[in-house]
């Protein structure tokens, strides 16, 4: 893929992954899609399963699922922060 889909990918898969756990700015929420691709690759591929669909929809959705289990890491490193 080249580096217009790489961004668009991350900016639809941040995007929706920020109104489920909550973002961390337009800029961020891209970059959280674009790690949230390999993240979510190295889930699908933990777990010996594959995307429901395929293209870039399941590029798409893979980036989804990786960039929600970022962004509620983040969170969760980023609480434990604030009450330290």
């Amino acid at each position: 893929m080249d580096l217009v889909t790489w961004l668009i990918v991350g900016l639809v898969a941040g995007v929706l992954a920020s109104l489920i756990v909550g973002g961390v700015g337009l800029i961020g929420d891209i970059i959280v899609g674009i790690v949230g691709a390999f993240v979510g690759g190295w889930i699908f591929r933990q777990l010996g399963v594959s995307t429901p669909f395929s293209g870039l929809a399941g590029v798409i959705f893979t980036a989804f699922i990786g960039a929600v289990v970022l962004l509620f890491l983040l969170h969760v490193i980023a609480g434990r922060r604030r009450t330290l």
